[in-house]
């Protein structure tokens, strides 16, 4: 066994911020007045209100970015607490936004993503975040960490839009690669509570061309995840690449899920992953 597996490497998204937006804009400027009011996989959320969503978060983002210490944020004490606050900021946003009509809220996002990519592409990615990936347990992150679960967020909401009006997604290796990668940073905070011997490794695959393999090390007292497969294999995961992203932003039941999933090895550690989410709310 080796007694130093390697971790991950950063995750570098800032430079795909640009064209993400742009197939964003160029999708929403396609839709009629009939897919603005589609059913998309959030319960309460319909297209336009995904769309109000994804300017509200902007602007919300780069509003705090001008301002570090913004007042009047209530003290957050747990998960909970978080959970609640967003929760709270996305429905306020999405009420507000999603009184424009289209053209003016296209307009506003086309400004707000030329905006925000040039202040994700302005950071020094190894400088501290002013928010913390929570979803993955950290307390303090780097900013091409928090970059990067953004991107997730850009990526998985117009995925939603496009599934919902029955456009083509984008599974491209370049965006879903590292919309995977980093929704897998959760799976230490997610096995935090599932035992298993030191040295124990846990494989998950992601099947498809943008997809790969990722390795969950058991240390002495924390899993960890490293960059190959090292110590004793007690589990390996097999998830289908268009199930992937919505299992880890709660777009499918697990018993849904379960039945696209193959496991061999530990069960029970291979399975945990299904109630793993990579988003906040």
């Amino acid at each position: 066994m080796d007694a130093k597996p390697e971790p991950l490497q950063p995750i570098f998204t800032a430079h795909l911020f640009p064209k993400l937006e742009g197939m964003l804009i160029e999708l929403l400027r396609s839709l009629t007045s009939q897919d603005w009011e589609k059913q998309t996989l959030a319960p309460k959320w319909k297209v336009k209100d995904v769309a109000a969503h994804l300017l509200d978060t902007q602007l919300r983002k780069l509003s705090a970015s001008r301002n570090r210490h913004p007042s009047g944020t209530p003290k957050i004490t747990s998960d909970a607490d978080l959970i609640a606050l967003i929760n709270s900021l996305n429905a306020e946003g999405v009420k507000k936004y999603r009184r424009l009509n289209p053209d003016e809220l296209i307009s506003r996002m086309e400004l707000a993503s030329r905006e925000s990519a040039e202040y994700h592409q302005s950071l020094d990615p190894f400088a501290p975040a002013m928010f913390p990936v929570s979803w993955a347990g950290e307390q303090e992150s780097a900013n091409w960490f928090d970059t990067a679960r953004e991107f997730t967020e850009r990526w998985h909401h117009q995925q939603q839009i496009r599934l919902a009006v029955e456009k083509p997604g984008i599974l491209t290796r370049e965006f879903y690669y590292p919309v995977v990668d980093c929704f897998l940073r959760a799976l230490p905070h997610a096995y935090r509570t599932v035992p298993a011997k030191p040295g124990a490794l846990a494989q998950f695959n992601i099947a498809g061309e943008s997809g790969g393999s990722w390795y969950l090390f058991r240390g002495i007292e924390t899993w960890r995840l490293v960059s190959s497969a090292t110590g004793e294999k007690v589990s390996e995961t097999t998830i289908p690449q268009e199930l992937a992203w919505r299992i880890f932003t709660k777009g499918i039941k697990r018993d849904a899920a379960k039945t696209q999933v193959r496991v061999t090895g530990d069960i029970e550690i291979g399975l945990h992953i299904l109630g793993m989410v990579s988003i906040v709310g």
